[in-house]
């Protein structure tokens, strides 16, 4: 009896916290798990008990990945719980779930997709049991917090091991991300791209150069991007699997989508991925591997992907005037090099807008952004000014420049009100990139000028 007054007073204390602060316009997306948990410190169990879970976690694509889940899941009839404002620590999970259950503490949907960080998987997927766990990449991110990948393979390498009962689904292209299969009883499945994507000489590996297991350096069949792609150790032979669900051929890839080929248990199909770039056609591609894997059927999936939009901050639109703004969340070196290619591949004039803080959430440490290739953007024709924004602008401004940005071309902008008003007055497309708590505050002044709601209504 104890157990469930504990429960039924935090789901009591959860709903209050997250009434309370979203009355004040603040998310409530963290203390009101931690109010949850004060009560009863494993409530997340309770609330999430007999639920049908797909856990995503990985460095880059968990948010997009969980929304191309959650939309297929929702438009085919299934009402889905999923953390959709990205608070993916246990407290921020935990609110998830106790705020969407019964007073007694009685889970209300049968279905859940969530994002989990790397590091607080193991606390998460023992109270969830997943029946799905995927693992999207590995890069190097937040060195301060994790320091480097084979720590944070590790991390989620115990969490895994806490629930054996899960199927995983491992990006077949990530060598590191693929060594999960080999000491865990769990049931693994395989997705991946199986041709190259763009130039293929002087590719820059720098997050798995070298054999998990031997130390030997990698031989490639092909690349996709940074260390992804057809790896092979040719001294132990550890190689890239061949995946169930893989893309086999990319058609197109515009401003808008991208159209490709998918094997799905052996067969093909053509698929819409209704969001632009190489990443976003691995965010699908491990959708279509969890959805299928939770024994959902795959048309559905497919069926979604033509119409699915962007999660805030990551290639969210915003119509700003008579100005398109496009926001391109980036956090570390794999995924900026991405989305500075994606910005280079457009072939249209474009103003850009490079954001950095280095608070908590973000990482205090930002060397990471010598190890990107702005080089590859400050040197495009058709880029025509740059404004930085953010708590440390002056370091990326500094960069730029030895990006061989000419220092006329670049601005540097003291507020976010400023910013807002040199992207009304531009006259071209504009394309900003931001890190995570610098795209939180610069998404609220754009969804307030834009009519958007709030981030964490999804």
């Amino acid at each position: 009896m104890a157990g469930n007054i504990r429960t039924v007073l935090g789901v009591a204390a959860c709903k209050a916290a997250r009434w309370g602060l979203r009355v004040m316009k603040r998310g409530g997306t963290t203390l009101p798990g931690r109010a949850a948990m004060a009560f009863d410190k494993n409530i997340l169990e309770t609330v999430s008990r007999g639920m049908e879970v797909i856990v995503v976690t990985g460095t880059n694509g968990k948010t997009t990945t969980c929304r191309m889940l959650e939309h297929a899941m929702t438009a085919s009839g299934r009402d889905t719980l999923a953390n959709k404002s990205g608070a993916n620590l246990l407290p921020g999970v935990t609110a998830e779930f106790a705020a969407n259950a019964t007073a007694g503490g009685r889970p209300v949907k049968k279905y859940a997709v969530i994002e989990c960080d790397e590091g607080a998987l193991k606390q998460v997927v023992p109270l969830v049991h997943p029946k799905v766990i995927v693992v999207t990449n590995l890069f190097r991110d937040q060195l301060d917090r994790y320091g480097e990948v084979m720590h944070t393979l590790e991390q989620i390498r115990t969490g895994i091991r806490l629930v054996p009962e899960s199927i995983l689904c491992l990006n077949a292209d990530c060598s590191l991300t693929s060594s999960l299969a080999q000491d865990v009883p769990n049931q693994v499945i395989y997705y991946g791209i199986d041709v190259p994507v763009g130039e293929q000489k002087n590719v820059e590996i720098s997050d798995a150069r070298y054999c998990v297991n031997c130390g030997t350096e990698y031989q490639y069949t092909f690349h996709t991007y940074a260390h992804l792609g057809g790896f092979v150790c040719p001294k132990c032979g550890y190689h890239r699997a061949d995946p169930s669900v893989a893309v086999t051929s990319i058609d197109s890839m515009t401003a808008r989508d991208s159209r490709v080929h998918m094997k799905i248990n052996g067969i093909s199909s053509a698929v819409t991925v209704g969001i632009p770039a190489v990443y976003n056609i691995y965010n699908a591609v491990a959708a279509v591997c969890a959805y299928t894997a939770a024994g959902f059927p795959p048309e559905e999936m497919i069926r979604s992907l033509a119409d699915v939009h962007s999660s805030f901050g990551r290639m969210e639109n915003f119509r700003l005037g008579q100005t398109n703004v496009q926001m391109i969340l980036v956090k570390n070196p794999a995924g900026c090099n991405q989305a500075l290619a994606y910005l280079k591949s457009l072939g249209e004039p474009y103003n850009a807008v490079f954001c950095l803080n280095d608070r908590t959430a973000d990482g205090h440490d930002i060397s990471w952004i010598w190890d990107a290739d702005f080089e590859q953007v400050c040197k495009d024709p058709q880029l025509h000014h740059i404004y930085v924004w953010g708590d440390r602008a002056e370091d990326m401004q500094l960069r730029l420049k030895y990006a061989d940005a000419p220092e006329d071309r670049i601005t540097c902008v003291r507020t976010s009100e400023e910013l807002l008003q040199k992207m009304q007055e531009s006259q071209l497309p504009v394309f900003v990139l931001p890190n995570y708590t610098s795209m939180l505050e610069l998404r609220r002044v754009l969804g307030g000028a834009t009519g958007k709601q709030e981030f964490w209504k999804g």
